[in-house]
């Protein structure tokens, strides 16, 4: 019988738009301002990016 090396599970991050979970290799970050966020694909940044925009344009009302 072969013996199987250990199997190495990758880390995972959950999207931060749609909160699936995907491998940290695959996943999109952005340096926000005081953490990282993490995008399954360009969606789900797209997304984002537009809500940021939208809470900074309110906050300069």
């Amino acid at each position: 019988m072969i013996e199987q090396d250990k199997i190495v599970v990758p880390e995972v991050v959950s999207c931060d738009v749609c909160f699936k979970e995907i491998p940290l290799s695959e996943a999109t970050s952005v340096k926000s301002t005081d953490y990282i966020v993490y995008y399954c694909g360009l969606e789900c940044y797209d997304k984002w990016k537009k809500q940021e925009e939208g809470s900074e344009s309110s906050k300069d009302s």
